[in-house]
């Protein structure tokens, strides 16, 4: 299993981070997790190959993780030669097909009906689904929007957590299958001092952290004003695992942590 943070931005345009994007690879599984503006060309910048991602997983509708969506579908037809014909599944909560009718309102049949096949799963707030070749998908609702889910990624013998956009939640804290993961990949929005209900600051990351005790923690999504913080030496008072302030582009494979 290897992670790579294509996108570890947030709404605030950042010289160096795009919006939110992930992109989990195992074995013939190429699943990208949320896909914001900026997403698609960083995933070129990077020299991941876009045009093998079999899985496009939602966490929520915020438009800093579903943007770039449109833009992909496009970019799989116009963008390469040969286009592609390999089939391809979106994923997310209840909702994602009428989001992606509402982009091909906008943008036309190649988001709509692009010409390769695709389909949409919408998942329960708390489901487990089969990607292919061994390789899990379960979610869980956390609170951010009505329907903001958080994964957990099962594969290769290794278990990778994603949060999404969450606030803390007993419930998050408490996921059995979360806890012990090889790989905890957490936003990690805003300064203590700015806490919002919907969002983590280092203070809940490290709450998280060591209540799921997870090999790796891994932070995204800053908004600016957390960047001038110290992130690590805050979470460190509360977690012993290595730290990592992830960067567009900085990738790990989980089986060497």
């Amino acid at each position: 299993m290897r992670l790579t943070t294509v996108g570890t931005g947030t709404a605030a345009p950042s010289p160096a981070r795009v919006n939110a994007g992930h992109l989990v690879d195992v074995g013939s599984i190429h699943l990208l997790m949320d896909c914001g503006s900026g997403v698609a060309h960083r995933l070129a910048a990077i020299g991941a190959d876009w045009m093998r991602i079999t899985h496009l997983a939602l966490t929520h509708f915020h438009a800093d993780h579903v943007l770039d969506l449109p833009s992909l579908l496009i970019a799989w037809r116009w963008g390469a030669l040969p286009p592609r014909t390999a089939p391809l599944e979106i994923i997310g909560p209840a909702g994602t097909a009428r989001l992606i009718e509402s982009f091909a309102t906008i943008f036309g049949d190649l988001v709509g009906h692009p010409d390769f096949p695709v389909s949409v799963r919408e998942m329960a707030p708390s489901d487990t689904i089969e990607l292919g070749n061994g390789v899990q998908l379960e979610s869980r609702p956390v609170p951010h929007t009505t329907e903001s889910i958080a994964y957990c990624v099962r594969g290769g013998g290794r278990r990778l957590v994603y949060t999404g956009d969450t606030g803390y939640d007993e419930g998050l804290a408490g996921w059995e299958s979360a806890r012990g993961c090889d790989l905890l990949l957490a936003e990690c929005s805003l300064p203590d001092d700015m806490a919002i209900a919907t969002h983590l600051s280092p203070s809940r990351c490290a709450a998280l952290a060591a209540a799921l005790e997870p090999a790796r923690l891994v932070l995204t999504h800053f908004y600016p004003p957390v960047e001038a913080v110290d992130v690590r030496g805050t979470i460190q008072t509360r977690y012993a695992g290595p730290v990592v302030l992830a960067s567009d582009g900085w990738a790990i494979d989980i089986e060497d942590i």
